[in-house]
């Protein structure tokens, strides 16, 4: 095969690649499933155990209508997935789901990523606003989504009960206009 020439793809910017899943992503993202930390922080609760069974991912299957991206470096190493959820044509809404593998993060790869997600459902799909809500003292997620130019919007207090408390969730918020505005150069 041809050596591709990334230099004017889309799906692609100084730090990541975006691409469809593939059989060999598998295995990350079931090991994945064993860091429950990360996985309140995603989920808000503790899951039961993973059945290797029971999560492996059919071929091309996304979950209600969610358009699912593998995201890895230049040089092809898988480091996560995202995806984009809750779309909603008529009011021009959507959300991401994201998580990056343990051991990748902290080093822009969800940062990057969330980038060219929301170029796409900004400029692609002309959807309008990106809505996001995080579990309280997830602060990895809430700087990432303020580097992103996402406004906080608001609290639900003791909205979810995880870890034997009830805890809030932080809303935040961002529309085209606003990511135009912190980000012309993507």
């Amino acid at each position: 095969m041809k050596e591709i020439d990334y230099s004017n793809y889309f799906w692609q910017n100084e730090l990541v690649r975006l691409r469809s899943g593939r059989e060999e992503d598998w295995d990350v993202l079931y090991v994945n499933l064993f860091d429950s930390k990360a996985r309140r922080l995603l989920q808000y609760e503790i899951e039961m155990p993973p059945d290797i069974d029971k999560t492996k991912p059919k071929p091309d299957a996304a979950p209600d209508g969610r358009l699912w991206f593998a995201i890895e470096t230049l040089d092809g190493r898988f480091v996560g997935g995202c995806n984009i959820n809750s779309i909603d044509e008529k009011n021009g809404t959507f959300s991401i789901g994201m998580q990056i593998d343990r051991d990748n993060r902290g080093k822009g790869y969800g940062t990057a990523a969330m980038r060219l997600v929301l170029k796409y459902a900004f400029h692609e799909r002309r959807l309008n606003k990106f809505y996001a809500h995080i579990l309280e003292g997830n602060v990895p997620s809430g700087t990432m989504l303020k580097k992103l130019g996402c406004v906080e919007e608001g609290r639900r207090t003791e909205m979810v009960y995880t870890d034997g408390r009830y805890q809030d969730i932080i809303l935040f918020g961002l529309t085209r206009k606003q990511f135009d505005e912190r980000n012309r150069q993507v």
